[in-house]
C-alpha cells in the first residue's frame, strides 16, 4: 500500500497532479476533485490545501517555477555553460513535456486572471536572473538586457518542439539545431560588445 504523502510533500504531489491534469486534459479538465482523484488522495484533500481554482492554478506555476530553478542552477564542474544552456532546453524538452504544456496553457489562461500573470510574471523575472547571470560568466555585456531575448528564444525552441514543425524532427536533429543556434546567438552577443 502507498503512503499518502504528508505536509509540503502532500502539496508537492497535489500540484505534480495538477500540472498533468492541464496538461493532458486542459484547463476544464482540472478541477480539485480530479487532482483528489489523479494524486489517490481522499476527497476535499486538495481543496483542503488549496481552496480556490486560483490557488491551485498558481500552485502550478510555483511548483514548476521550483523545477525551473533547479534546471537553471548550473551544476559544479568544467561543462561549459554555452553547453549547459542547451542542454537545459534539450532536458527539458525531454523530460518535461507535462510542464511546457501545462506553462503555455496557464500563459494563456492568465491574460484574463491578473493573480495569475503576477505569478508568471515573477517567476518569469526570477529565471531570467539566473539566466543573466550565466550570460555575464559567458562574458556577454548587458546580461540583464539580453536575458529577455535569450530566454524567449530557448522558449521558443521548447514551445516548437512540443507543437509545432519541431515535433517531427528525430531527437538528434533537434538536438543538433538547439545546440547550433544557441551557440551562433551566444557567440553572436559576445562578438558584438567587441
Amino acid at each position: 500500500m502507498t503512503k499518502t504523502p504528508l505536509g509540503e510533500d502532500r502539496q508537492a504531489a497535489i500540484a505534480d497532479a495538477a500540472i498533468h491534469l492541464v496538461a493532458t486534459r486542459g484547463l476544464r479538465g482540472l478541477t480539485h476533485r480530479a487532482v483528489d482523484a489523479e494524486t489517490g488522495l481522499p476527497p476535499g484533500s486538495t481543496s483542503y490545501y488549496l481552496r480556490t481554482r486560483n490557488a491551485l492554478l498558481t500552485a502550478c506555476v510555483n511548483r514548476m517555477l521550483a523545477r525551473d530553478l533547479t534546471a537553471t542552477s548550473p551544476p559544479p564542474g568544467d561543462t561549459p555553460l554555452q553547453e549547459l544552456l542547451a542542454e537545459m532546453v534539450i532536458g527539458i524538452a525531454k523530460a518535461r513535456a507535462d510542464d511546457l504544456a501545462a506553462r503555455y496553457e496557464l500563459s494563456l489562461e492568465a491574460r484574463r486572471q491578473p493573480d495569475l500573470q503576477e505569478a508568471i510574471v515573477q517567476g518569469g523575472r526570477q529565471l531570467r536572473d539566473g539566466l543573466a547571470h550565466m550570460l555575464t560568466a559567458l562574458g556577454i555585456p548587458d546580461a540583464a538586457e539580453v536575458a529577455w531575448p535569450v530566454a524567449a528564444m530557448m522558449d521558443g525552441l521548447l514551445y516548437d518542439r512540443l507543437a509545432g514543425a519541431g515535433s517531427t524532427m528525430s531527437t538528434a536533429a533537434y538536438e543538433h539545431a538547439v545546440r547550433r543556434t544557441l551557440s551562433a546567438l551566444l557567440t553572436g552577443l559576445a562578438t558584438d560588445a567587441r
